[in-house]
């Protein structure tokens, strides 16, 4: 039988979220209903909110999740009810090519729960990510749950299902970031400096983070960061040449998705360096490189999506850093907030005033 919840849905192109009565369907085969507990608010939920992703509102927002399953369809056999898990957006199948190659976190066939939840006038809604996590419930495919331990407070768990897994894993995942390497991580908000925290614990010598705004170079500090270079002040591709013995780094991690910072990243590794792009990009956006220089320099260009994780093996893995005190996921929590704090959460996080706002529920 279905259910009636609140929850925060953007109605319209850059109109303000409002929280709804949000119908809940009963779960249908591989799908699973999960309370959830926590829910990070993340630049993507802005950009639906924004338009930015697609236009088909009304959207209803939330991705950045964790909670506990309440129930599950049929022939539903990775979790069960009172499992405590991290939402995921990326649900693997198991039978695309790349799945078959053995390489999951590729996924070309990810998917999401069939049935959509609803209006109670039946107008039917668009999960953000196919998660929509900022409501009391939400409806996704079991594929989407990961299993972790529950001692862990879901405010700090669910930031693994977008951002921290994000910049941890394009460091890790992605980047390859070896012992000794040196990195530069362009971009310090919540994926930058998660991307700092992975490139420490891959054994990088030398962090240096990149930002314009002094604040956010002093987070990355505490994140991890060896040098700090405001990018407003000082050229930096030199600056970061002049910390390298005039190499460059041998991994550069850029987390704005502009085309000029992407250039930065270009210039700013070293000879065979890689550049990791896992700041999202607008549609509208070109980048222009000479081709000479993109043969010339050798090295590797990757797209990191999801930090390439896999959640299965990456969401209990960094929980587990997390408890052993290796990493501090608590340290990317600003802020607690409620369902109706959700407008004035995307406010503050254009003033760079937060790493991470939490709904709590």
């Amino acid at each position: 039988m279905s259910q009636q919840v609140r929850g925060v849905i953007a109605p319209g192109r850059d109109e303000p979220v409002r929280v709804e009565t949000i119908v809940i369907p009963d779960p249908g085969p591989g799908e699973a209903v999960v309370k959830v507990q926590a829910c990070g608010v993340c630049h993507t939920d802005l950009h639906y909110k924004q338009g930015g992703i697609s236009d088909d509102f009304p959207f209803l927002l939330g991705h950045e999740a964790a909670g506990v399953v309440e129930s599950v369809g049929p022939d539903v056999t990775e979790v069960a009810p009172g499992d405590f898990v991290i939402l995921n957006w990326r649900a693997v199948c198991g039978r695309c090519r790349a799945c078959e190659r053995g390489r999951p976190w590729y996924c070309f066939n990810t998917h999401n729960a069939k049935q959509r939840m609803t209006l109670t006038d039946g107008t039917e809604l668009s999960p953000a990510l196919g998660i929509g996590a900022f409501a009391e419930k939400t409806l996704v495919a079991a594929g989407q749950c990961t299993k972790v331990d529950p001692s862990v407070p879901a405010s700090v768990a669910g930031l693994l299902g977008c951002g921290v897994m994000a910049g941890i894993g394009a460091a890790i995942n992605t980047g390859e970031v070896g012992r000794g390497d040196t990195v530069a991580v362009i971009g310090c908000g919540g994926v930058g400096d998660a991307a700092v925290v992975g490139a420490r614990l891959a054994g990088a010598a030398r962090v240096i983070a990149v930002d314009i705004d002094d604040r956010k170079l002093e987070t990355a500090r505490k994140m991890g960061a060896t040098h700090t270079v405001n990018s407003r002040s000082t050229d930096p591709v030199e600056a970061i040449r002049e910390l390298t013995g005039g190499f460059g780094a041998d991994v550069v991690i850029e987390a704005v998705g502009r085309p000029e910072t992407y250039r930065q990243a270009f210039y700013a590794r070293d000879l065979a360096g890689t550049v990791v792009l896992v700041g999202v990009p607008t549609p509208e956006m070109k980048l222009e490189l000479p081709l000479l220089d993109v043969f010339g320099r050798g090295g590797s260009l990757k797209s990191s999506w999801y930090g390439d994780c896999l959640p299965s093996r990456d969401f209990p893995m960094l929980i587990d850093l997390h408890q052993q005190g290796r990493i501090d996921l608590a340290a990317f929590v600003t802020e607690t907030i409620g369902l109706g704090d959700v407008e004035q959460a995307f406010a503050r996080m254009h003033e760079g005033d937060v790493l991470r706002s939490v709904v709590l529920l």
